[in-house]
C-alpha cells in the first residue's frame, strides 16, 4: 500500500499517523520528500480515513510500490532545459570513453550542431579486463564538463562506485548506472539521497521485477528522478554482443511510470545494428535513445565496434526524426532540418 499524504498537513496529525502504525506494528517506510508513506508488508487497516494528514491510498501488490504505475501515471522532470518523460523523445550521445581533449571537444561540438542536448561520455570504465583502458578518471570528468559547458550541453556519466559519488555529483547532470551496478544495492540506496537524476540501466541478467525494484532502492530514498535503460541482455547465442530486449518497452510502460531509454550500441554491439535499433526503439514507445559516437570509430580505445561515426550518427539522426514526424512525435534535437530520404 502506499499512502499519500496532503502536502499542507500539520506535523501533528502526521505523527498520529505514525504512532498508528508503529503501536500496531505495522511495517512502514517514510519518504518525506514526496509526502508517502510505504506499508511495506500485507496489513489490515480499516480505519484510515480517521486520519487528517491523508490524501489518498493505492492498493499495490507487487514487490515494488513506488515504481508501480498503479499510484501514478508518469514521471517526467527535467535535465537543464530539457525535458524527460513527457512525450518527447530524447537523444544522448557521446563516446563510450573520454580520451583526450579533443576527441571530447570535437564530439559535443558535433552533437550540439545537430541538436543533441545531453553529452554522454565515460570517465571511470567498468572493464572485464584490468589491462583494459579504464578511463581517465577524474581528468576525464573534467574535460566532459568543459566540453559540454562550451557548447551547452548536459552530461550524463557513470557512476562506479559510493567512493566516487561526491567527485561524479560535481560534474556530472546525470549518474549512470551501469549494466553490472543494478544490484550494487548500497550504491542505488546512496543515489536516493541525491537531487540529480539517476539513469538506471538493466543489469545484463535482470529479470522485469528485479530491476524495478532496483529503481525501488533509489525511489525509496527520495529521490523521484530515474530513467530506465534497456542495454540488451545476456543470451546463449555469441552472434550478437546482447539481445536488445525491445518488447520490454511496453511492458514497463505497463508496470511503470518511469521513463525509460534504449541503448542500441550495447544492446546490439555492432554499429551497422545501431540505426534500425534507434529507429525500432523509437517506434515501440521509448522515450529516447543513448549512443555512441566517436570521431574516428577504429580508433576508439572502448567499445570500437559499436562506435558511430559523425556521418552516420547523422543519418541516424535523420531517420529517426523522420520516424518520429510520421508517428505524430517530436524529438528533443530541433536544430537539425528535418530532412526527407525514405525510411
Amino acid at each position: 500500500m502506499i499512502i499519500v499524504l496532503k502536502q499542507n498537513s500539520v506535523e501533528a496529525d502526521k505523527l498520529a499517523l505514525v504512532n498508528y502504525l508503529t503501536e500496531h506494528h505495522i511495517a512502514y517506510h517514510l519518504v518525506p520528500q514526496q509526502h508517502i508513506v510505504v506499508i511495506t508488508k500485507e496489513s489490515n487497516i480499516d480505519n484510515l480515513s480517521e486520519f487528517a494528514c491523508i490524501e489518498r491510498t493505492y492498493q499495490i501488490n507487487t514487490p515494488y510500490k513506488l515504481a508501480s504505475k498503479i499510484w501514478k501515471e508518469s514521471t517526467s522532470f527535467n535535465i537543464g532545459s530539457n525535458s524527460i518523460g513527457n512525450g518527447i523523445f530524447n537523444i544522448m550521445a557521446g563516446p563510450c570513453s573520454v580520451e583526450n581533449e579533443d576527441q571530447i571537444f570535437s564530439t559535443a561540438e558535433f552533437l550540439s550542431k545537430l541538436g543533441v542536448k545531453i553529452l554522454r561520455g565515460g570517465a571511470y570504465k567498468p572493464r572485464t579486463s584490468p589491462y583494459s583502458f579504464r578511463g581517465l578518471g577524474k581528468a576525464g570528468l573534467q574535460l566532459l564538463r568543459k566540453a559540454a559547458d562550451k557548447y551547452n550541453m548536459g552530461v550524463v556519466t557513470e557512476i562506479l562506485d559510493y567512493s566516487l559519488l561526491d567527485e561524479v555529483m560535481e560534474y556530472a547532470d546525470v549518474l549512470q548506472v551501469g549494466s553490472r551496478n543494478m544490484h550494487n544495492f548500497y550504491l542505488l540506496d546512496q543515489l536516493g539521497k541525491i537531487n540529480k537524476p539517476v539513469l538506471l540501466k538493466r543489469g545484463f541478467q535482470g529479470k522485469t521485477v528485479e530491476w524495478l525494484l532496483a529503481a525501488e532502492y533509489i525511489l525509496s530514498g527520495g529521490n523521484a528522478q530515474v530513467i530506465l535503460c534497456e542495454r540488451g541482455i545476456r543470451s546463449f547465442d555469441p552472434s550478437s554482443r546482447n539481445i536488445l530486449d525491445l518488447g520490454i518497452v511496453p511492458l514497463i510502460k505497463e508496470l511503470s511510470h518511469l521513463p525509460i531509454i534504449v541503448d542500441p550500441s550495447h544492446g546490439t554491439g555492432n554499429a551497422l545494428r545501431v540505426k534500425p535499433a534507434s529507429l525500432a526503439a523509437a517506434a515501440i514507445g521509448a522515450d529516447g535513445i543513448l549512443v555512441e559516437v566517436h570521431p574516428n570509430p577504429p580508433k576508439a580505445l572502448s567499445d570500437s565496434e559499436q562506435a558511430l561515426s559523425f556521418e552516420e550518427f547523422e543519418k541516424l539522426l535523420t531517420e529517426t526524426q523522420n520516424l518520429l514526424k510520421a508517428l505524430g512525435k517530436q524529438a528533443d534535437t530541433e536544430s537539425i532540418p528535418l530532412k526527407t530520404e525514405s525510411l
